[in-house]
Order: C-alpha cells, then structure tokens, then sequence
C-alpha cells in the first residue's frame, strides 16, 4: 500500500509516517519503480502497537529503544522487550490505581453534591463560612481583594 493510504488506514498524517521512518520507529519501506514508499500489510500491526504504547504515556525514546529492540534477533532482544514491558504495565497498573481513587473520590463528591441539591443533607460550607464570619473578598473600591 501506498503512504497515503497507510496514513487514511492508521489516521497518522503523511508527514508523521515520513518522520516515524526517518527517526527509525518504523522500518524504511519498499520503493516502487518511481521511488514511491509501498509498505506491507504488517505494518498496519505494527503502527497500531506503537499508537497503544503512547496512549498508555510510553514516550518517544522508549519506543524507539523498543523499536531498536525488535530488529534484533535472539533471546537477549527478547528479554529486554519483556522487561520493558513489564516495567511499562506496572506503572500502568499503578497510575490505574491512582485514578481508580481518584474516580471514587469524584463519585463521593458527586453524590454529596446531589444529595445537598435534594435537601437530604445540608451544605455543610454555609455554616463553616457563617461561623467564621469571612469578610467580603471584594474590596472597598469593587475589585478583588489579593
């Protein structure tokens, strides 16, 4: 397939797909006879992997060292993509587990929020603010105090 279509296929713009070959991320491909770029099916695989390494934060070098590490035949190449990989999802693992705090702190909040909105508790701001009698956060001339 031609560049062009390897760009509608995986949504990467022409110009991405030129720099991710110039910089090694992806192999050079063939050239017809007018010196076109014609790439194989298999890159398709390839650039979808690389696409879900980014989503989950891996960054450019390592993707390159990955991508350096896949042309190498040979046990120790693959050991080193392994461990990369593992070190990789384990931060995964843990950032899923910050957000999955994160997401039930949110669901507390929001719930809070709804249950004030319906009268079934109170907000429990207004007294704190009431109690402590906060002045105005506006000055005497109409603009923000700093």
């Amino acid at each position: 397939m031609m560049i062009g279509d390897l760009a509608q296929r995986t949504g990467l713009s022409v110009d991405t797909l030129r720099y991710y070959e110039k910089i090694g991320l992806v192999p050079a491909p063939l050239r017809d006879s007018g010196g076109r770029r014609v790439y194989d099916e298999a890159i398709l695989g390839w650039l979808r992997f690389l696409d879900r390494l980014k989503a989950t934060g891996l960054g450019m070098r390592d993707r390159l060292r990955y991508a350096d590490l896949r042309t190498r035949p040979g046990v120790a190449s693959v050991r080193e993509r392994r461990e990369m990989l593992e070190r990789h999802r384990d931060k995964v693992a843990a950032d899923l587990e910050k957000l999955a705090d994160t997401l039930k702190l949110l669901d507390e909040k929001v719930d809070l929020y709804r249950r004030i909105e319906s009268g079934e508790v109170a907000d429990p701001v207004v007294p704190l603010a009431e109690a402590a009698a906060v002045p105005s956060p506006v000055g005497a001339r109409g603009r923000a105090a700093s």
